[in-house]
């Protein structure tokens, strides 16, 4: 099985759509149609600093990650920011979250940005997994208001 990671194209809307609808039903979340075709169009929006890398599987896109750059307060360079990462439960366990998490690094290294952060539910064990293989939970616990 060969991984390829890439950047989004327009013709990976169906699948995306298929992938994401996936990813909200896992955190048994809603969001609002309107949203996700905001997001949609804002992955292709010079202005925006949202970008989208997809996994394909012999052929076919089998796991997604959505992300953004900004600016911070203790850093010269800029934070990217994991807002997303889904795989499709056929892929899972194959190298396709990895490939993900290794492609964000590349980008990050490649592009100067200081760091790479993200977060995930203390339940998603398989998610943590991963993540701790590349570096220890940092103790920091999120707050949310939303309006």
């Amino acid at each position: 099985m060969t991984v390829t990671i890439r950047d989004a194209k327009p013709e990976d809307e169906a699948r995306w759509r298929a992938l994401w609808a996936d990813y909200l039903a896992f955190y048994e979340v809603t969001v609002d149609p309107d949203i996700t075709d905001a997001t949609w169009r804002r992955i292709f929006d010079p202005a925006s600093a949202i970008f989208m890398r997809v996994a394909e599987v012999d052929g076919k896109v089998m796991g997604f990650t959505l992300s953004l750059t900004h600016e911070g307060t203790w850093i010269r360079g800029k934070d990217c920011y994991l807002e997303d990462l889904f795989v499709d439960p056929a892929a899972r366990g194959k190298g396709v979250g990895r490939a993900l998490m290794d492609d964000l690094v590349s980008l990050c290294s490649k592009n100067g940005w200081s760091r790479l952060y993200w977060h995930t539910s203390e339940q998603n064990r398989t998610a943590r997994a991963l993540y701790d293989s590349y570096v220890e939970n940092d103790g920091h616990i999120r707050y949310r208001i939303n309006f």
